[in-house]
């Protein structure tokens, strides 16, 4: 499963969420969709230091949140901060034992640009 990142118009979170929970009652997996309204709100809940950190705990796989500070060379409460925000995003799942990862297998960023006139 992979998660796909785009802007939509303000509303249509709801139907596609509202989708995704008919397919998944089903049994059926399906890609999990993020939306935001602009690319400037998007990039502000998805820093660089983000995706990157991301990346580096798709890589490390579960893990502490000290750990996974320590895997990125980053400060611990700068990454909790990350975690916690991804985690509200959808993006970074806990373990019952606590520990974080990305439960998916690719984050794709989809940015449609405007027709020309």
């Amino acid at each position: 499963m992979k998660a796909i990142i785009d802007l939509a118009p303000r509303g249509s979170a709801f139907t596609t969420a509202a989708a995704q929970l008919r397919v998944t009652e089903y049994g059926a997996s399906t890609d999990f969709r993020l939306h935001f309204e602009s690319a400037r709100s998007l990039f502000s809940a998805l820093t660089p230091a983000r995706i990157e950190l991301l990346d580096t705990l798709r890589k490390a796989g579960p893990c502490s949140v000290y750990a996974l500070a320590g895997a990125a060379q980053r400060n611990y409460s700068n990454v909790h901060g990350d975690v916690a925000a991804l985690e509200e995003l959808g993006l970074v799942a806990r373990t019952e034992q606590g520990t974080v990862y990305v439960p998916f297998e690719s984050v794709e960023i989809h940015l449609a640009l405007a027709d020309a006139a």
